[in-house]
């Protein structure tokens, strides 16, 4: 078997046929460009295979399963045993040699003698082009010397020094060292007085007329070389395919070409990358209203306000700032649902944040890059992948924590922002911390900062602190933030960040009610309550859901005033959808009944996101806020329906007729929408599956009591949160039997998509390719992950 060596060579085998030798790394980790150990299996290969099919070993196991080929290593440089003769021949096949150029001192004038090199069509097209720019070899050329004298009037062979092969750079021009050499040797010898005479005639007026013409040769000459590069440079590629990895630009060097790939949509001029960024603005800035990841020539004043030149960052400061701005748009392709784009995307930050990982960076992107990990966190929430969205999240707090400057902005937006996405969390995860993922053994838990120093009188009521550091270090905050709302009582910070914490507060509250309806326990003197619930039963007052909505609004209102901006549509419909949640406080009517107020805010909560479906990409519960909405509407519509006279054929009044017909148009509209998001997402986070009313049906069935849309048909959500929507018709009994096999059902679809590895990409069908992107992608994450858990414990 042929060597597999880094020396490619070529080995024979028992009958002394040659065989050809194979590369050193295997196929896999050569397009991956992992480090392969060159066995069959390679190490990677058969780690892969074993996490891919839930081995511990692989004896036994035949090599080809396994997938790991070595492809023949391609020789570079000359063929073996091609002697120099036959290359030589075949260049006087096609032309001949290089000609050398020197100047008869004995009158023979000027000669060009054959020699090895580049064929002599070349090398002379440049003589031939002296003479039609001149019009005629200048009279010092002639003879070898002035006036036809025998004395030497440029010293010997002026040009043989100056090989031909410089004369041509490939565009038909001449090369500028042919044409500033000889210029700057001519003006030299003149000021030398170097040009001498033979006795005869006006000696000084010849020399200096043929110099003239020969410097005026050198300008014509000049011109048209300036010319013909740039005809060239129309039609050559692009500069970043043209040089070669030594030749890049130095913050590009190393750059894997994952990055390098789409560089490009970072610049302000891309019209695609600015598509993309526009996106995510809309669907996930729109309710954090982070601040924006500045370009390398705004960031460059900032460190030093003396230059405005981005070529004096630092190699890991522009790391930061492409990944902060990768991530961006990496959400912006989801959006989209560019999903092979979106993931090349997010392997681009995962790159750059590769590279800054063990480097010190500046600490004015200290801010950048924790933001840059809470983005990639939250689209690898997207992607269903939660234990990696609490690895990030504490990442980016641990980045938090080593901000020292309190004046750097956007710090309040950010920790509200994880707060919010937390809630969601909170949520899925039904508030239970041992169903979280362990993670302290990749990524510790981030030092406590002491006991934090209080100032403020909303810091000594509370006994929390709103400091940042204080709070990304918190120990109860390690995997979602709970409690006292930190954002919400620091008067100082932005309105907008505080009304997103106190909407989280309120989303955490209620998903505290839900499971301790659930359990059957009581909320405030249950076995284990929750950090939240102790601090809303502690200041009920002011903590509790209904006075969180209405402090949002008023924030909300208090910074569209001030900003003259227009209606912020995303904190609007969640404060809507919270608001007819949370109607006539934290009872509902024993009825069922839903009030006139309620119904204004689910229809206003679905004509928003039919007028902008991009909100349901919104970070935190927005989509399970919409479909909760829409399930309250199918209550609506079959209390409606109940009401009619079957016995009599009574239609309905003109204005429930009316309400009726409005409200099923404006559900038919959201189910849609609701269905097509509910498929691009993973299994384990969709809501509700909605029921479609059975219309064909319709008039056959004359059953008292018969419900327009049968919500027993509904898919449940695995929260118990949303869950009550679904069963707040129900009696306690029915409601606890169908929670319980909605619960069973989820359980046993979790177990078939762990046995099949899947379920982190709903029913995205991936081709070979992508799905080496989405391996690459994960494989690039664990390495990142390994760096950032031995600095955060350190």
């Amino acid at each position: 078997m042929a060597s597999t060596s880094s020396n490619v060579s070529i080995s024979t085998d028992p009958t002394n046929r040659p065989v050809a030798a194979l590369c050193a790394s295997c196929d896999r980790c050569r397009s991956r460009k992992t480090k392969c150990d060159g066995n069959r299996p390679c190490g990677n290969c058969a780690s892969r295979y074993m996490k891919k099919n839930r081995l511990t070993s692989i004896e036994g196991i035949d090599v080809s399963l396994f997938e790991c080929v070595y492809s023949p290593a391609k020789r570079r440089g000359p063929v073996p045993g091609k002697s120099s003769a036959k290359r030589t021949d075949e260049r006087e096949k096609f032309g001949g040699g290089a000609v050398g150029m020197s100047v008869d001192v004995n009158g023979g004038g000027l000669t060009a003698n054959d020699g090895g090199g580049m064929n002599g069509v070349m090398n002379k097209a440049p003589w031939m082009r002296m003479d039609q720019l001149g019009g005629m070899m200048p009279p010092m050329f002639e003879g070898g010397s002035v006036m036809g004298g025998n004395e030497n009037v440029l010293g010997s062979n002026m040009f043989s020094q100056y090989n031909v092969g410089n004369m041509n750079n490939g565009s038909g021009g001449m090369n500028d060292s042919f044409v500033f050499q000889p210029q700057q040797q001519l003006m030299q010898q003149s000021n030398n007085g170097m040009f001498s005479t033979n006795g005869g005639g006006d000696v000084m007026q010849q020399p200096n007329l043929a110099f003239q013409q020969q410097m005026q040769m050198m300008k014509q000459m000049q011109n048209s070389n300036a010319h013909n590069r740039i005809d060239s440079m129309d039609s050559a590629p692009p500069l970043t395919q043209r040089l070669r990895k030594e030749e890049a630009p130095p913050d590009n060097i190393g750059v894997e070409k994952s990055v390098t790939k789409h560089l490009s949509l970072l610049e302000k001029s891309s019209v695609f990358g600015n598509r993309l960024r526009s996106y995510y603005s809309l669907a996930v800035d729109t309710l954090f209203n982070l601040p924006p990841v500045p370009s390398d020539d705004e960031y460059c004043p900032k460190i030093n306000s003396n230059t405005n030149n981005s070529t004096s960052l630092a190699p890991c400061d522009i790391a930061v700032l492409r990944a902060a701005r990768f991530a961006e748009i990496a959400l912006g392709a989801l959006v989209s649902h560019q999903i092979p784009l979106a993931l090349e995307l997010s392997n681009a930050a995962v790159v750059c944040l590769k590279q800054c990982a063990e480097a010190p960076i500046h600490q004015s992107c200290m801010y950048h890059i924790a933001k840059a990990y809470f983005l990639h966190g939250m689209f690898r929430s997207y992607r269903g992948d939660m234990p990696r969205y609490f690895k990030y999240r504490r990442v980016c707090l641990a980045k938090l924590a080593q901000l020292d400057n309190n004046e750097v902005g956007g710090i309040e937006q950010l920790i509200s922002a994880v707060a919010f996405h937390d809630s969601w969390a909170y949520m899925i995860y039904n508030a239970n911390a041992s169903d979280l993922p362990e993670i302290d053994d990749i990524i510790p838990q981030i030092s406590s900062c002491g006991r934090p120093s209080l100032v403020t009188d909303a810091e000594l009521k509370y006994n929390v602190s709103t400091d940042h550091r204080n709070i990304a270090s918190d120990p109860n905050n390690q995997m979602w933030i709970q409690g006292t709302p930190p954002v919400f009582i620091n008067n100082e910070a932005p309105p907008l960040s505080r009304a997103l914490d106190a909407l989280a507060c309120a989303v955490r509250s209620c998903c505290d009610h839900a499971n301790t309806r659930y359990d059957g326990s009581n909320e405030t003197h249950g076995p284990n309550p929750s950090l939240t619930c102790r601090a809303v039963t502690a200041n009920i007052n002011e903590l509790c859901s209904r006075n969180m909505v209405l402090s949002a609004f008023t924030l909300l209102q208090q910074s569209e005033a001030s900003n003259g901006m227009e209606k912020n549509h995303g904190h609007h419909l969640l404060v809507s959808a919270m608001d007819a949640f949370l109607d006539g406080g934290e009872k509902k009517d024993a009825s069922g009944g839903i009030t006139d107020a309620q119904i204004q805010s689910l229809l206003s909560v679905c004509n928003t996101i039919i007028e902008k479906p991009y909100l349901l990409y919104q970070g935190g519960i927005t989509y399970h806020m919409v479909s909760n909405s829409a399930i309250l509407l199918c209550h609506l519509m079959n209390s409606i329906y109940a009401k009619r006279d079957v016995s009599s054929d009574k239609p309905l009044g003109d204005m429930e007729a009316a309400l009726f017909d409005e409200v099923l148009d404006t559900f038919l509209a959201v189910r849609k929408l609701l269905h097509n998001h509910r498929r691009k997402i993973p299994v384990l986070l969709r809501c509700h599956g909605l029921p479609r009313p059975n219309l064909i049906n319709l008039q056959r069935d004359r059953t008292p009591g018969a419900p327009f849309i049968n919500l027993g048909e509904t898919h449940m959500c695995a929260s118990r949160s949303c869950q009550g929507f679904v069963l707040m018709a129900c009696s306690p009994c029915v409601a606890a039997e169908r929670a319980q096999a909605a619960e069973r059902a989820r359980q046993e679809q979790r177990n078939v998509l762990d046995d099949n590895d899947f379920g982190k990409d709903g029913e995205w069908d991936f081709d070979d390719g992508l799905n080496a992107v989405v391996d690459e992608l994960d494989l690039d994450d664990e390495a990142l992950l390994s760096i950032l858990g031995k600095i955060v414990a350190a």
